[in-house]
């Protein structure tokens, strides 16, 4: 018989997280209850991952009973193929925002600083203030870009890395080389330089950016490039990213780096879309053909949309980002509205542009409140 002592009744205390979790910012969403007919507010890839992409998934998805590799083997030995660079010098993980809290980790932590630009990426405060680190954001100069010289002036002793977001989301706006070359002359070599890439491929001149982003790395080891598969590639709802850095950063990224982080589903998708360029090309065709044609008639409307190197634009309609959200809503399209600031568009669904439109001069016709 067993014997259960008695327990006075007193309210529950329930396990409590640290202190910093209090302090984390939430990931925005999409507005609305009621699923919408297109989603421009996730900078998805609006085509379909490729018949050959299919295939790997399918086939890999028949395995799935065993592990994937121990640190997404074929696909940094494709990476390594195809950008020029040393195996030992790419870590991939399940997105680049998974390879960047990797980093962060190995980098950064109580009694440091992480520097970046503000309004960026939403996810960089969460993942820098996980680590313990302090975040430090840097208001965005004239024109939505990035202001160089007060990033730089942020820099302190206690700073452990600083990111660079080019294409900037969600305004768009890109660094050019001469300003790249001359920030990283500038920021400390013991300081980690992250450039965020997710959306390279969509510039203009997406293959010069590249090549040019990787030969900075031999004269700046310090410099960390980070690059996904989820834009361009068409495989967000896969996750699967990577970062290319001088071999002993890399090292101590791998270092804390979970085993079998990337599945084996998204690694034999992210080995095909890498290998089919035909489709990479359609797609960013697709979306510099609609960026162009959306940002064209903003500007007709006398919106000032800054020129955006993404598959997005950036509305900055100050304390209209709510009502024009509705409106788009309203339209059964969904975007991104970041409150007092502006809405952020996806491009590439020629329907969703024309719904974005049609919201646009309604909110116009309303007074834009």
């Amino acid at each position: 018989m067993t014997t259960h002592l008695a327990v006075a009744e007193q309210p529950a205390v329930l396990p409590q997280p640290r202190d910093l979790v209090a302090s984390l910012p939430v990931y925005s969403k999409a507005g609305g209850t009621v699923p919408p007919s297109w989603r421009a507010s996730s900078n998805e890839s609006f085509r379909s991952p490729s018949p050959a992409v299919m295939a790997a998934i399918t086939g890999a998805a028949a395995h799935c009973q065993r592990y994937p590799t121990l640190q997404g083997d074929p696909l940094v030995a494709a990476l390594s193929d195809s950008l020029g660079v040393g195996a030992e010098q790419l870590v991939a993980g399940a997105g680049s925002l998974a390879v960047l809290q990797q980093l962060l980790t190995a980098f950064a932590g109580p009694g440091t600083e992480v520097v970046f630009a503000w309004r960026s990426y939403e996810a960089y405060p969460i993942l820098v203030r996980l680590t313990g680190a302090r975040d430090v954001q840097v208001p965005l100069a004239a024109g939505h870009r990035h202001d160089l010289p007060a990033m730089v002036a942020a820099i302190t002793d206690a700073t452990a890395a600083v990111i660079l977001c080019s294409p900037n989301n969600p305004t768009g706006t890109v660094l050019g080389a001469a300003e790249l070359e001359d920030i990283l002359a500038r920021i400390p070599s013991h300081v980690v330089v992250v450039l965020d890439q997710a959306y390279v491929e969509f510039t203009d001149d997406a293959d010069a950016s590249s090549r040019h982003s990787l030969a900075l790395l031999a004269a700046h080891p310090n410099l960390v490039l980070l690059r996904t598969f989820s834009k361009a590639y068409s495989l967000a709802g896969l996750r699967a990213g990577y970062l290319v850095a001088h071999a002993e950063l890399a090292a101590h990224v791998r270092a804390v780096s979970p085993p079998f982080g990337l599945n084996a589903v998204a690694e034999a998708a992210a080995v095909a879309a890498l290998a089919d360029g035909q489709a990479l090309a359609a797609n960013v065709s697709t979306v510099r053909e609609g960026r162009a044609s959306l940002h064209a008639a903003l500007a007709s409307r006398g919106m000032n949309v800054p020129a955006s190197g993404g598959n997005f634009l950036w509305l900055p309609v100050g304390d209209g980002a709510a009502s024009l959200e509705a409106a788009c809503l309203g339209e059964s399209v969904s975007v991104r509205s970041f409150a007092g600031e502006g809405v952020r568009v996806t491009v590439g669904s020629r329907d969703a542009e024309a719904a974005v439109l049609r919201a646009v001069d309604a909110w116009l016709v309303g007074g834009a409140a």
